[in-house]
């Protein structure tokens, strides 16, 4: 038997809201004790790193209700039910920033807080831009702007970014080789 099997027993939701359900899991852990597990079923989403062609990165801000701050990070969003995570970046790429994409590269997945949500973030390097408009989401208030990459290293280093899907994606792309 693997050790690190968890069986679920039984299922119930708690709470189903317009963008994610809660669940309330009795399992049984390998070694027979029973627990609790409350979990999050959120659709996933998408990070899109857009590079133009002099190196820059497409960034940007809105404020954060659950935070009460302002945020600055990659263009992200949520997938529609039974969406592909490439026509989203590529939707939520053109509604955040203007920005369309010739290039599109798969930086793979993360899972944001994998041990109470099963939200799965699909990565996406986006190139050969080209600039059309923005064209949010109705509510959807935010700012964008490019920077050099040296400059997203500094902001993720001086905590300007808290983003951690920002950060991901980031390293996802280009590691730590512009780092200082």
């Amino acid at each position: 038997m693997n050790k690190f099997a968890e069986t679920t027993l039984s299922s119930k939701t708690v709470y189903k809201g317009k963008i994610f359900d809660i669940t309330d899991n009795e399992i049984a852990l390998s070694d027979g004790l029973k627990r609790h597990r409350e979990i999050i079923h959120h659709p996933g989403g998408v990070v899109i790193l857009a590079q133009k062609d002099n190196g820059n990165i497409l960034l940007v801000k809105q404020y954060r209700y659950a935070v009460k701050s302002v945020q600055t990070e990659l263009p992200a969003g949520r997938l529609e039910k039974g969406e592909d995570p490439l026509f989203a970046a590529q939707r939520e790429l053109k509604e955040e920033t203007g920005y369309t994409a010739k290039n599109w590269k798969s930086l793979g997945h993360i899972f944001t807080t994998f041990g109470i949500c099963d939200e799965k973030l699909y990565l996406f390097q986006a190139t050969d831009l080209t600039f059309d408009k923005p064209d949010p989401d109705e509510g959807e208030i935010l700012d964008y702007f490019e920077l050099p990459l040296s400059n997203v290293y500094k902001l993720i280093k001086n905590g300007t970014i808290n983003d951690a899907k920002t950060i991901c994606t980031i390293m996802r792309a280009f590691g730590l080789n512009e780092q200082d």
